[in-house]
């Protein structure tokens, strides 16, 4: 947990959600980066809520609400190239403060990360896998608390990348996968870069209320796309099982 998810909600609607004070989902050509993905994968560009000053501000400047887009999958600083990114898609919320690669960023470097809600593949009595869609059970925004670093290439460009906070996950959804993100109890302390020790602010997204369905298997390839992907499946039961699939 979590390896993929779904992020669809319009601009405007993560604009006002998040009380955004500067958009920066279009590139200087014009390009938007901005675009309904449902089935989001490692190394892709997602969208993120953090706070920050702007490039070259004073140091007394307030810091911003910004939407801006991230590279899945954090690269420390130190590191030497992207690839290690693939594998720090996820941070465990008990190590994040104190573990290398992600300390810094927790103390300093916040965000939250828009969703529509996350997959999980569930293994069944007849050793068969079958993904899983956990969203909230209002189908509002789930705003998944995530790190994020800034890593210079050789060449020297800056590449912005992020991980998602994840925690044991509540019963409900234990049988699932025994992990789930993690929301935030006070968004502004979250995102403010001024607060060092973030640790009370943190609490499962099961608190927010969710519920898990089955749905098609075709999530399971990253060139598979669209809103399908989150639909229930009809019959309403988990393959191989006997129990029914919705939690």
């Amino acid at each position: 947990m979590c390896g993929r998810y779904a992020t669809a909600r319009a601009r405007q609607e993560l604009l006002d959600e998040f009380r955004i004070d500067v958009d920066e989902t279009l590139t200087e050509d014009g390009r938007d980066l901005l675009e309904a993905d449902y089935n989001v994968a490692p190394t892709k560009l997602v969208p993120a809520v953090i706070q920050r000053a702007a490039k070259d501000a004073p140091e007394e400047a307030v810091p911003e609400r910004r939407l801006r887009m991230l590279r899945w999958g954090l690269v420390p600083s130190w590191a030497k190239d992207l690839s290690i990114g693939s594998r720090m898609i996820n941070a465990r919320v008990e190590t994040a403060a104190e573990k290398p690669s992600f300390r810094k960023a927790f103390a300093a470097r916040r965000c939250l990360l828009p969703a529509d809600g996350y997959f999980e593949w569930y293994t069944g009595e007849d050793g068969k896998k079958q993904p899983f869609f956990i969203t909230p059970k209002d189908r509002s925004i789930l705003p998944m608390a995530g790190l994020y670093e800034l890593w210079k290439s050789p060449e020297g460009e800056w590449v912005w990348t992020t991980t998602v906070l994840t925690t044991e996950a509540a019963d409900e959804l234990g049988h699932i996968h025994d992990r789930m993100p993690m929301v935030v109890t006070d968004r502004d302390a979250w995102l403010d870069p001024g607060v060092r020790d973030p640790s009370g602010l943190l609490v499962p997204a099961m608190a927010g209320g969710l519920e898990a369905f089955p749905v098609s298997k075709a999530v399971g390839n990253v060139k598979n796309n669209g809103s399908a992907l989150i639909e229930p499946l009809t019959n309403g039961q988990i393959p191989g099982e006997s129990n029914p699939s919705l939690f």
